[in-house]
C-alpha cells in the first residue's frame, strides 16, 4: 500500500483518505468501525484503491499491511474529557503508531497531526489548567518528537489551525452557533484574539504533499490573514444576516465568572490568544506544490452556509446548492437551482424551505426553494414579499411552475398576476385565503412559539414529528422569527377578500391542492384537487399525491 491513515473516520482523516485516493494512491484506512466507506460513496470518491483495516491505537499495533507513508490523524478532539481518556488516544495511541511505523522496512514518512497551540519546550503540560484535550496534545507533541529521535523515524509534525469545512461542529463552530441563535451577547477575549483557520480541502491537499518534502520539517498550517476574532464573527454575522456582538469580555474575567453565567467552556479559554505562529515552512511547501488557500473571508462564509444547512450537526442538507444570498435587500437562505428551476417552492407558516423535502423527491427537474424573508433562516426584508420574489426570480431563465403553500399563496398569486410572462403555471397548496381561518396557530403567543419543541409544534400543526418540523421548531427559537410568524398569522384575515378577487385576474393556468380535512370554503373557477386524509400540509403527509397533481398541472 502507498499509505495508511489512522483515524480515517475522523473529520481530517476521511478527507485525507479521499484526497489520496483521488491521486490514485492505494490507501489502507485504519478504523475501529467502518463509517468511512459510506461517507466516501456520498462524496463520489472512487474506492477501488481502498482497503479497510481494523485497528485500535490505544493498544500495540500488529497485523497491519506494510506501507510507504503513515499518517496519524487520530485524536480525541472534545472538551470535558477525562485525563486517561484523552491520553489513551492522544498520547499513548500516538506513540503506538510511531513504534509500529518505526519497524516498517520501507517507511518514507510518518506524518503526525498535532495542534497549532503546541510548544516544543520542555516540561509536563498542566492538565488542571489547560484541560485534558489540549494538555494531552501538548504531551503527545513532545513525546512523539523525543521518541521519533530515539528510533530515528523520518518524522514530520503538522500543526493545523482551526480546520473548518463540512462536518466540523466543535470549537469555533460552537461560537458561530451561539451567534446564529442570538446567544452571543459579547465576544470572549479581547479585540486582538487570533483564531487562525485553514480549510479542510487545503489541509488535506497539504498533507498529501508532506511525505515527498524533506524529513524533519515541522509545519504550522494556517491562514495568517485570518481576521481577528471580532472581524471574523462580524464577517459571518453580515453573511448570515444576524447581529454581531459589539462588546468583548477579557479572558481574565471569563476565568473568574461561573460557566453558567458566561456559557464559555473553560478549556477553550487558552485558545483566546493574540499569539502568531511560524508558518514560513508550510507556506514554502505549499508554494512548491502549487497550493493556495482560499481567501479567509470567503472560506468563513462557505463554512457558515455549511453549518446552517446542517443545523450545526443536527441534520443533513436535503438540497444543494445552498447558502445565503442578498435577495430584495435582505440576506435570504436559498436552496436549489437559481437559474433553470422547473419548480419554485414557497413555504407557508410557521415552516421553512425544508417543508418541501418530501415532495421534491417526487418531482422531475430541479427545484428552487428559499426561506421567505424574515422566516426560517432568512433575515427580514424592508420590501414587500412580491418585490423580494421578483428579485429572487430575476436570474431565472425558465418559466417554472410556481408552487406556494398557505399564506405564501398570496404573494405568489400577486406576482403571477403582475408577471404572467415569468411563470408557467401557478399551484396553490392549502391556500389560506380560500379556507376557514386557522384557529390553533392564531391563538399562539410569541413566547409560546419561541418555546415550541418539535413535539409540541407537531401536535399544534397536526403533523407527525420529523426533520421538517424539527427544522421549523429550531428556527422559531431564533430571535425575531416567532414574532414575525405570529404577526403574519394574525394579519391573515385582512387581505382574504382581495386575494379571492385577484384569483379571477390571473392569466396563467392555476391548480389548487387541498386536504380533505381542510377543504376550501369558497368556490373557485380553477381545478381543485382534494387529497383524501390530508390536512393543511399535504406536501408533508401525502407528497406522492401532491406530486401527481403537480405533474397533471404541468401536462395540462
Amino acid at each position: 500500500m502507498d499509505a495508511i491513515v489512522f483515524g480515517a473516520t475522523g473529520f481530517i482523516g476521511r478527507s485525507l483518505v479521499a484526497e489520496l485516493l483521488g491521486r490514485g494512491q492505494r490507501v489502507a484506512a485504519a478504523v475501529r468501525t467502518d463509517t468511512l466507506t459510506p461517507w466516501l460513496a456520498s462524496q463520489g470518491v472512487d474506492t477501488g484503491g481502498l482497503v479497510i483495516v481494523t485497528a485500535d491505537i490505544t493498544r500495540p499495533l500488529t497485523g497491519l499491511p506494510e506501507v510507504r507513508d503513515v499518517y496519524n490523524t487520530a485524536a480525541r478532539f472534545a472538551f470535558g474529557l477525562g485525563v486517561e481518556e484523552a491520553r489513551a488516544t492522544n498520547v499513548t495511541g500516538a506513540l503506538h503508531v510511531l513504534e509500529w511505523a518505526a519497524a516498517l522496512p520501507g517507511l518514507r514518512r510518518l506524518v503526525h497531526i498535532s495542534g497549532y497551540r503546541v510548544s516544543a519546550s520542555d516540561g509536563h503540560p498542566d492538565y488542571a489548567e489547560l484541560g485534558a484535550y489540549e494538555a494531552s496534545k501538548l504531551e503527545a507533541d513532545r513525546a512523539v518528537r523525543a521518541r521519533g529521535r530515539e528510533l530515528e523515524v523520518p518524522l514530520t509534525l503538522v500543526n493545523p489551525g482551526t480546520v473548518i469545512g463540512p462536518g466540523q461542529y466543535i470549537g469555533l463552530a460552537t461560537l458561530v452557533e451561539h451567534l446564529w441563535n442570538g446567544k452571543l451577547p459579547a465576544l470572549p477575549g479581547g479585540p486582538d484574539v487570533f483564531l487562525p483557520i485553514v480549510t479542510i480541502g487545503h489541509f488535506a491537499r497539504f498533507l498529501a504533499e508532506v511525505p515527498a518534502s524533506p524529513a524533519g520539517e515541522h509545519h504550522w498550517v494556517l491562514d495568517d490573514t485570518t481576521p481577528l476574532l471580532p472581524e471574523l464573527i462580524g464577517t459571518i454575522a453580515a453573511h448570515t444576516g444576524v447581529r454581531a456582538p459589539r462588546r468583548t469580555i477579557p479572558v481574565g474575567l471569563l476565568r473568574r465568572l461561573p460557566r453558567k453565567v458566561t456559557g464559555a467552556d473553560p478549556e477553550t479559554l487558552s485558545f483566546l490568544s493574540a499569539d502568531r505562529y511560524p508558518t514560513a515552512s508550510a507556506r514554502a511547501l505549499a508554494a512548491r506544490a502549487g497550493l493556495e488557500m482560499p481567501p479567509a473571508a470567503d472560506a468563513l462564509r462557505v463554512w457558515a452556509d455549511d453549518l446552517v444547512a446542517a443545523r450545526f450537526g443536527a441534520a443533513s442538507p436535503w438540497l444543494r446548492p445552498y447558502g445565503f444570498h442578498t435577495v430584495g435587500g435582505s440576506r435570504t437562505w436559498v436552496t436549489g437551482e437559481r437559474r433553470r428551476p422547473a419548480h419554485v417552492l414557497l413555504h407557508g407558516l410557521p415552516m421553512n424551505a425544508d417543508l418541501w423535502a418530501p415532495l421534491a423527491g417526487h418531482l422531475s427537474g430541479p427545484v428552487l426553494a428559499p426561506d421567505l424573508p424574515g422566516l426560517g433562516r432568512s433575515a427580514a426584508a424592508a420590501q414587500p414579499v412580491e418585490a423580494w420574489l421578483a428579485d429572487l426570480l430575476s436570474p431565472v431563465q425558465t418559466r417554472p411552475v410556481l408552487v406556494a403553500h398557505s399564506l405564501a399563496c398570496g404573494p405568489a398569486l400577486r406576482f403571477a398576476v403582475e408577471h404572467p410572462e415569468r411563470v408557467g403555471r401557478l399551484v396553490l397548496v392549502s391556500p389560506a385565503f380560500l379556507q376557514a381561518p386557522g384557529r390553533r396557530l392564531t391563538r399562539l403567543a410569541v413566547p409560546m412559539m419561541r418555546r415550541a419543541s418539535a413535539a409540541r409544534l407537531a401536535r399544534t400543526l397536526g403533523l407527525p414529528e420529523g426533520p421538517e418540523v424539527e427544522s421549523a421548531a429550531a428556527d422559531l427559537r431564533r430571535p425575531g422569527v416567532a414574532h414575525r410568524v405570529v404577526t403574519a398569522l394574525r394579519a391573515d384575515a385582512a387581505g382574504r377578500e382581495r386575494l379571492r378577487a385577484l384569483l379571477d385576474r390571473v392569466s396563467i393556468p392555476v391548480q389548487i391542492v387541498a386536504g380533505s380535512a381542510e377543504p376550501l370554503v369558497t368556490a373557485v373557477d380553477h381545478p381543485v384537487a382534494e387529497i383524501a386524509g390530508a390536512g393543511h400540509y399535504p406536501q408533508l403527509t401525502h407528497p406522492a399525491e401532491v406530486a401527481r397533481h403537480l405533474g397533471a398541472a404541468s401536462r395540462a
